[in-house]
């Protein structure tokens, strides 16, 4: 799909168009948790209107509900006008709505505007999930989605640094943050360039054996989806429940959770740059299998008692296993996806991703408050188990299918010689 410079195989990290879209991947944690610090000043400052306690709130969480509706719709439009202008209009979206906050009159325009920065988010992952599928294929695919993780995860800590330091100065400079994305347009510029005309024209018409769309992509899609979506409620857990979990158990919340995530993240972001290696050797299958073992031993820990051994291993196991499972997902959808719908592949997993962020609170939440912290960490505990022990069945399986297959080639060799 793409004349890509990343197909010459230099390194990664001195590819410009590989840069790029690991700084457009890091939008997605930029756009949710940068303002977080400057919430209960911003709610201070409008004291006077009798909604500022909901409507503040409800700033951080208003872009994953937007991307849940609109990442349908940018998937499709990736696929008919092409990824490049998609992903360009995105930042630019995001740098004017995310940036708005910091001059809006009135909490009522910033959400508005919050929502706005959603759509843009939609554009920005749907079109860069489906450029890395264009341009990476094989050991790259996969080592830059191990490198994209650990973006995102040691992104997180120099957004939300950066922002608590304005919020300190005031509760509006944090939304400046936004503006930021805007020194990627001259790197994104090349990517439009480089797609191909003969490419877009496959896009704006594509074609695919009537009666056959659901069995060769989009059935695939929504299996996918659904697994990231289950598997992204039950880790997000960690940063909607464990400061509550924390204050509950005698903790000064806003330090332990700090360090809680700290080691979460650090921990992913390490671990993910061992996501090719690690996939290379196991297979995607086991190395899902993997991710989510850790994944539950992190929530049992969690639930033997809130102690800071068990806290910080558990946390730290916790980021460990999403690191491994989380590019899985991208990766596997991009396996199944023909070129001429990794757009639309791409707006499935997007929305599949926010929505298990929108689920988890809404789901969860009634849960904890009827059985208490403990009985949830242990059930999250064993379906993560149970999903490992589902991957590692797929793989003795799909290994046992491939040993027969084998097995009746050399017979059939055997046959004709």
């Amino acid at each position: 799909m793409f004349r890509a410079n990343s197909m010459s195989g230099r390194p990664l990290w001195m590819d410009s168009a590989a840069v790029a879209l690991l700084m457009a991947a890091t939008l997605k944690i930029m756009a949710n948790a940068t303002i977080s610090p400057a919430l209960p000043a911003l709610e201070a400052s409008f004291s006077g209107d009798p909604n500022a306690a909901y409507l503040t709130r409800f700033l951080v969480s208003a872009p994953s509900l937007s991307v849940v509706l609109a990442a349908p719709l940018a998937g499709m439009v990736a696929d008919r006008i092409g990824r490049a202008p998609l992903l360009l209009a995105g930042v630019v979206l995001f740098v004017l709505s995310g940036s708005a906050g910091a001059y809006l009159p009135d909490l009522l325009s910033i959400l508005v505007s919050r929502l706005l920065l959603g759509v843009a988010v939609a554009m920005v992952m749907t079109a860069q999930v489906a450029l890395v599928g264009d341009m990476f294929s094989g050991g790259q695919r996969s080592d830059f989605m191990g490198w994209q993780t650990a973006a995102i995860n040691f992104s997180g800590f120099l957004y939300i640094g950066f922002a608590g330091g304005l919020a300190g100065l005031s509760p509006r400079l944090p939304f400046l943050v936004y503006a930021l994305p805007v020194l990627l347009l001259p790197l994104l510029v090349p990517l439009l360039r480089n797609e191909k005309r003969t490419a877009t024209a496959a896009i704006r018409s594509p074609e695919l054996p009537e009666g056959t769309v659901a069995v060769q992509w989009f059935l695939p899609a929504a299996l996918t989806g659904l697994l990231t979506m289950v598997t992204i409620m039950l880790f997000f857990l960690m940063p909607s429940q464990l400061p509550f979990y924390l204050h509950q158990n005698g903790f000064e919340a806003a330090f332990a959770t700090a360090m809680g995530l700290g080691a979460l993240t650090l921990t992913g972001g390490v671990v993910a740059l061992a996501f090719r290696r690690i996939s290379e050797r196991l297979g995607l299958a086991v190395t899902f299998g993997l991710g989510f073992v850790l994944m539950g031993c992190g929530f049992a820990a969690l639930a033997i008692a809130a102690l800071w051994p068990l806290i910080l291993a558990g946390a730290a196991m916790v980021g460990a296993g999403y690191a491994l499972a989380q590019p899985g997902f991208l990766m596997l959808a991009l396996q199944f996806a023909p070129p001429e719908r990794r757009g639309s592949v791409a707006g499935v997993i997007t929305t599949a991703m926010f929505l298990g962020q929108v689920v988890s609170p809404l789901a969860l939440t009634p849960v904890i408050q009827s059985f208490g912290f403990s009985a949830v960490f242990l059930g999250t505990a064993a379906t993560l188990f149970m999903l490992a022990a589902a991957s590692l069945l797929f793989a003795l399986l799909r290994q046992r299918a491939r040993k027969d297959r084998n097995d009746l080639d050399r017979q059939a060799l055997a046959a004709d010689s």
